[in-house]
Formats: structure tokens, sequence, C-alpha cells
């Protein structure tokens, strides 16, 4: 047993290894499961034409079983090697706090549908949600965790814009179904029918399946559009800066390790 412990931290370095200081293996297995979940999406997509499914349709079973055991495979591999985590070194809890992760949740949906649809119709709605696979993506381009560290920096920010937005839609869908609702009781018969006009104004998309017709009406329409280009700029200034600070803090971080602090000499 003694001699699993070694390969079980292989296997957890190879999984789960920093573009700093990867081996060929590591970069190998990286760049294979990315190409494998980007295959999985354009076969998703294409086995939505009825005419290309019909022609490749073995072939798109074949894929789809070869990827369920890598995906599968991979999922167990990770589950067993997660304990050289300092995180998750209790061998039932930490496998199981491991299990309940954000990236693991998402390991999981990427080989789920699989596993519902043996024995049954293919349904559409397991077939799309085998796109989730895609997400499998943010596991291994380590550049897109910089995102999720700008969205837990920023957070308490956001959730004060998007509560502003929230309060906002509906105080405007309020005053819009007070003076809209008699002129136009089929569109503007309630305030949550009134949200949709609501949401289409202030992101300024403006379809224009439901629009004032009352004088009044139309300049509160006016003045929300305009209003909905600044509050929808806020939660993009917000994310600028984070990101910003994000680069910045990781540019340091990187100039304390490649220059001596003494000499200020590269490393």
């Amino acid at each position: 047993m003694s001699l699993l412990y070694p390969f079980r931290t292989r296997v957890y370095h190879i999984l789960n290894a920093d573009d700093g200081g990867q081996t060929t293996i590591e970069r190998v297995t990286d760049w294979f499961l990315i190409l494998l979940v980007l295959l999985n999406a354009a076969t998703v997509v294409m086995q939505s034409v009825k005419s290309v499914d019909a022609r490749y349709h073995p072939f798109f079973v074949g894929f789809e079983l070869v990827s369920m055991y890598v995906f599968t495979l991979e999922y167990a591999l990770r589950v067993w090697s997660c304990v050289e985590d300092r995180r998750y070194q209790r061998p039932w809890r930490g496998r199981l706090a491991f299990v309940l992760s954000p990236l693991a949740l998402i390991d999981l949906l990427a080989i789920l549908p699989f596993f519902l649809s043996v024995g049954l119709v293919d349904l559409r709605i397991l077939r799309v949600v085998r796109l989730l696979r895609v997400l499998k993506v943010a596991r291994y381009v380590r550049a897109l965790h910089v995102i999720g560290h700008v969205i837990r920096r920023k957070r308490a920010e956001l959730l004060v814009t998007l509560g502003v937005l929230g309060l906002m839609l509906l105080l405007v869908s309020s005053l819009m179904y007070i003076i809209e609702s008699e002129a136009q009781p089929d569109k503007f018969g309630s305030i949550p029918d009134t949200m949709w006009w609501g949401v289409a104004t202030l992101t300024t998309v403006g379809y224009g399946d439901v629009f004032p017709i009352t004088p009044a009406g139309k300049l509160l329409s006016s003045l929300i559009a305009v209003l909905g280009l600044g509050l929808f700029a806020i939660p993009t200034g917000i994310l600028a800066s984070g990101f910003s600070e994000q680069l910045q803090e990781q540019h340091a971080a990187e100039a304390k390790f490649t220059f001596c602090p003494h000499c200020g000499h590269k490393l």
C-alpha cells in the first residue's frame, strides 16, 4: 500500500500542475484534456444538424464512449489523489469536501448526462447539458482562474451593484405599470409583465416588442434608457479595476522571485 503513495502524489501533480513548473507530461495532459473538451463541444453542436448526425452517428457514439472513459477516469483519479492537497487531507471528509467543490462539481456534470442517458432515448436536454463540459477548460487554462479571483475579490461591490440594479428595475417597472396599464393592458397588465420592458430598456437592448405609447410613458422610457447606460457601466468598472489590481499583484509577485532583493539583478 505504501507504494501507492508516491504514485498518488505524482498523479495529483500531473492533474493539478501550475504554470510555473510544468513538466512535459503535465503540459501534454492539460492540452490533451483541453482538446478533448473542445472536440466534445464541437460534436454536440454538429449532432444538432440532422443530416450530419445521420451520416456520422456511429462516429459520434464512439467518440462519446471514449470521452466518457477518459473523463470518468480523470474524475476518479482526482477524487483519489485529492488528499495530497492540505485542504482535503482527511480520507473521507476530505474527499467529500473535494467532491462538493465547484470545479469537482463541473467535472461530475461533465460525465453525469452520459450515465443518465444509459438505456434511455438520447434526449435533447441531456445533449445540451453535455455542453457543460466546456466549463472544464477553466480548470486547465490557469489564466482563467484570474476571473474567479477577481469576482471573489469584488463580490461585495458586485452584490451592492446588483442590488441597486434590481431595486431600479422594480421601481421603473412599477412606475411604467402605473402610467401604461390603462393604455396597454395586454402588455403592461402587471408589474411582472412590465419587468420585461424594464430589462430591455435598462440594458438599452430595446427589442421593440413592448414600448410605451403615452407621452408620460415615452418620457419615462427615454430617461430610463439614458440612466441604464450609466448603471450597467458600474459593474464593468468594478471588474476592470479588479483585473488591474490582480494583474499588478501577480506582476509584483513574479518580480519578487525573479530579481535579487539585494542587488536587483535578474536571477
